[in-house]
């Protein structure tokens, strides 16, 4: 094996480009919170470089829950072009509802923008096909708007169906991560706890729509129970970390080593 890339042999500047080598920028919500590994938040589990920026005033209240989402266009913007700016090859976000934004921030910046794990939505419709229901689990069923799903290529008569996690109160230990008024002085979580509730709520998801064909995790803190949602319902699961993997590849394509 090489000790560098041998196709790197002279080097030339990315136009007005920062740094270099580098991989996914993130647009952080301005809220303090943890995450487990698999959370966006968390870049320790990622096997790429990850470089975060904060939206500036932008918190789950106002995101989720707000109805001036327009009041945080330009923090959103601004987050992106310095992520671009950086040098960052593609820019992401870590809550889903950055749906809203998905079509601006793409015509702001000059890479590739993978704003909300709902974008993968038409994908999995595609796979499973239209006699089949996608599930799409969001942390707020109620706080879901149609600009969301439209920004993102979803078509409103096509074939999925929502639920909200957190709705009536099924995960306390999400509450106690992210709901304003609900969480603790010092935001925090129990692993075990969190997966059980979440798990939970895919299985009866799953349960209450039998034609389910795949499902769609909406959120950047469920995705380190992926695999265990899976394991419950037996089914193809897109998260975020499925669409990260995707977005790295599509912005810095891999090399190929081996033998025939």
């Amino acid at each position: 094996m090489p000790l560098h890339d041998p196709a790197i042999r002279d080097i030339i500047a990315r136009k007005d480009r920062r740094c270099y080598g580098m991989g996914l920028g993130i647009i952080i919500l301005d809220d303090v919170y943890p995450g487990f590994p698999g959370d966006v938040r968390n870049a320790s589990a990622y096997p790429f470089p990850i470089q975060y920026e904060v939206a500036e005033g932008v918190d789950i209240k106002g995101l989720v829950r707000g109805e001036e989402k327009e009041a945080f266009l330009e923090p959103v913007l601004k987050a992106a072009r310095k992520l671009e700016r950086m040098g960052c090859r593609a820019i992401a976000a870590e809550c889903g509802y950055f749906a809203w934004f998905q079509e601006q921030i793409a015509e702001a910046v000059d890479i590739p923008v993978f704003a909300s794990s709902l974008l993968q939505v038409p994908l999995a419709q595609t796979l499973i096909g239209h006699k089949k229901t996608v599930g799409i689990l969001v942390a707020e069923g109620d706080r879901l708007r149609d600009r969301h799903l439209t920004s993102v290529g979803v078509a409103l008569d096509s074939n999925y169906v929502v639920r909200g996690a957190k709705d009536d109160g099924k995960c306390p230990e999400f509450d106690n991560l992210w709901t304003k008024d609900l969480r603790p002085d010092l935001p925090t979580a129990n692993y075990d706890m969190a997966e059980a509730d979440i798990v939970a709520v895919a299985r009866n998801f799953a349960d209450a729509h039998p034609n389910m064909g795949a499902m769609v995790l909406e959120c950047t803190g469920f995705q380190p129970f992926g695999r265990a949602i899976q394991r419950a319902i037996d089914m193809p699961v897109f998260s975020w970390s499925t669409l990260l993997d995707y977005a790295y590849s599509i912005a810095v394509h891999r090399d190929f080593y081996g033998h025939v």
